[in-house]
């Protein structure tokens, strides 16, 4: 599919985002479920991979969640690329703007390394901000480690994230690769959604993905994908 930045008449950010959003209300009005958010692009790495200078956010549902030790069928995908990352839940509700980390990191109940599993229906990944945006930031899975209790003396920032294929580190980061804290990004995307509608909040019980600490690698059949940080229970998923 061509990219719709290419088209003749354009796609802006905020458009990208009213397509984001009908479809996610096609998709709600449907039966699905929202559980939470990621947002993307937070890390250097992914901005230069993407040629993009600042982060994106998309909505997670309920069916595109799974657990860890999941199976993923290859084929089911288009062009599938895998990232590692710290994912959040809160356990009370944050509205935006002005949120301190402090506030946010409050707000948070538990944490966890996850595993995003990117896509997109455009040509080769050659794509511009606006339409992974309207592609629903290009999410394809979550793959959810164990969650732990959030513990405030941990310093997140530090945590180094080490994804493995078949055993072989493939890429790893700390956790401040994303904005300079992994907590940032909430703060990011709550004033986000201020910006949407006033009374958009992020809420208690959402799932929100950090973003990934590495540029994206592609993911291949037949493999075992595994996520480890020196705190965090590890992720793996298996691709079929």
């Amino acid at each position: 599919m061509t990219p719709l930045t290419t088209r003749p008449v354009g796609l802006t950010i905020e458009n990208a985002y009213r397509i984001q959003a009908a479809a996610i209300a096609r998709r709600t009005a449907g039966g699905a479920r929202v559980v939470g958010h990621k947002v993307g692009a937070t890390s250097r790495a992914m901005q230069e991979q993407m040629g993009v200078d600042e982060p994106d956010s998309g909505v997670l549902m309920g069916d595109m969640v799974l657990h860890s030790g999941s199976e993923l069928v290859r084929s089911d995908l288009m062009a599938p690329r895998v990232e590692a990352e710290i994912a959040f839940q809160l356990g009370n509700d944050l509205r935006g703007p002005g949120l301190t980390l402090e506030a946010v990191k409050a707000a948070v109940s538990q944490v966890c390394l996850a595993i995003e599993v990117i896509d997109t229906r455009f040509t080769s990944w050659r794509i511009a901000l606006a339409d992974s945006i309207a592609d629903n930031a290009s999410c394809a899975r979550a793959v959810i480690g164990p969650m732990v209790p959030h513990d405030p003396a941990w310093d997140l920032a530090a945590e180094q994230l080490i994804l493995s294929i078949d055993g072989r580190t493939v890429a790893s980061g700390k956790g401040r690769a994303v904005l300079g804290d992994p907590f940032r990004p909430l703060v990011w995307l709550a004033d986000r959604l201020s910006r949407v509608e006033s009374s958009r909040t992020l809420r208690a019980g959402d799932l929100v993905l950090a973003g990934a600490v590495h540029a994206s690698i592609p993911l291949n059949a037949g493999v075992t994908v595994r996520v480890l940080s020196p705190h965090l229970p590890p992720v793996h998923l298996r691709v079929t």
